[in-house]
């Protein structure tokens, strides 16, 4: 066994098949089929069934997505670090992050970060809740992940740093309700049309929490691709509640952003795996978290 056979082995995985992995990777079909069958006879097992041109995991396939994804994060953390010696000229850092989160705050992070080792290149992946997040990086998918919680997060899996916190606000079309105003009371949001994110985010859980205090609304749009919300609260489709990290994309674009009363916030964290971090990793860590505390 040896990476090179990992490497392939996840790329099929993450890639859904022999076809587009070898087109990612830049090899031939005939070359990754032959790692792969390589790595089987090494482990004794059948990682995938070939049906068709289709390849579907099998149970030993399953079991070996993990440790593979940590074998090959050690080696490139290993690389990284021999790269290191040269200040960080090169190399590559995996991080996700929450749709909100990838407006503020890891459009300032990633930039102030760009400007200091510019040879870095970040690879920003979209995770929707922040169980996605701490999956992907528990798993080793990514190296970090920024994400928002309604509270404190466990230890047990990853090790947090927290990087401060987002209030709610409300976004409406600019001749929308509520002109003239800065904010508006919770209460005020019965009987508007609402655009809701999916269940297991935080502004899909404030939402919720109107509801069973009382407050009666029309879901108009319940969307994963939170890209969508903007061009909807402008079209007059709904208003859209949201963490404020929103709030100069909202004003540029020209819709009004109110604060919600009274205040109710998010906390924003980066996570990270257990262990040693990449030197990209471990700068990226030091810079965000310099940044909240100044």
């Amino acid at each position: 066994m040896d990476i090179r056979q990992l490497e392939y082995f996840l790329a099929i995985v993450d890639r859904g098949g022999f076809n587009r992995a070898a087109s990612a990777l830049y090899v031939s079909q005939p070359s990754l089929s032959q790692a792969v069958r390589a790595l089987e006879r090494d482990l004794g097992s059948e990682l995938f069934h070939r049906i068709g041109r289709r390849a579907v995991l099998t149970d030993a396939g399953r079991a070996l997505i993990e440790p593979a994804r940590e074998a090959v994060r050690s080696l490139e953390t290993a690389r990284a670090s021999v790269a290191a010696v040269h200040e960080l000229r090169e190399g590559r850092l995996d991080v996700a992050s929450m749709p909100s989160q990838a407006v503020e705050p890891l459009t300032s992070l990633v930039s102030a970060f760009s400007r200091r080792y510019p040879g870095v290149s970040v690879a920003i992946n979209a995770a929707f809740t922040s169980r996605d997040v701490i999956d992907m990086v528990r798993t080793g998918a990514v190296e970090l992940g920024l994400l928002a919680s309604a509270g404190p997060l466990s230890e047990k899996e990853v090790v947090s740093y927290a990087l401060g916190r987002q209030r709610f606000v409300l976004v409406v079309p600019a001749d929308g309700p509520f002109a003239g105003r800065t904010a508006v009371e919770f209460r005020e949001l019965a009987g508007q049309r609402l655009i809701v994110g999916q269940s297991g985010t935080g502004m899909r859980a404030y939402v919720d929490a109107l509801r069973e205090q009382g407050i009666e609304f029309a879901v108009a749009v319940e969307t994963e691709h939170r890209v969508s919300l903007m061009p909807l609260v402008l079209a007059g489709v709904g208003l859209a509640v949201v963490t404020e990290s929103w709030r100069d994309l909202a004003g540029r674009l020209g819709a009004r952003v109110l604060d919600i009363e009274p205040e109710n916030t998010l906390d924003i964290a980066l996570v990270a795996r257990r262990g040693s971090l990449s030197p990209a990793a471990a700068a990226f860590v030091t810079a965000a978290t310099s940044a909240a505390d100044s």
